[in-house]
């Protein structure tokens, strides 16, 4: 997942970079008043989710298969735990019952 964000925010940051640059020499147009760094900013991101999107699929898909199975372990886990503690009560149970 840090790969894939690396990722995004160096497509980010290129746009930025890109943008930026067809600003200040007039190409695209600027900002009202003192608003131009964000409004370079905002098209940066309009310009480079759309290419994150199609440029990043296979590294948003495996990324996205490794929190599935993280996910799926901590579930297995957890139940694991949680029968390992029903075993656990049922044994107190049964020698309490017989202590007494």
């Amino acid at each position: 997942m840090l790969r894939y964000t690396l990722m995004r925010l160096g497509i980010f940051v290129g746009c930025l970079v890109v943008v930026w640059g067809l600003v200040y020499s007039g190409l695209a147009p600027s900002g009202l008043g003192d608003s131009n760094g964000l409004w370079v900013v905002m098209l940066a991101l309009v310009f480079s989710a759309p290419i994150s999107f199609v440029v990043l699929r296979k590294e948003r898909d495996r990324a996205s298969v490794q929190i599935v199975q993280r996910v799926d372990r901590m579930k297995a886990n957890l139940e694991a735990n949680r029968s390992q503690e029903d075993a656990e009560d049922v044994a107190d149970d049964t020698s309490r019952a017989q202590t007494s």
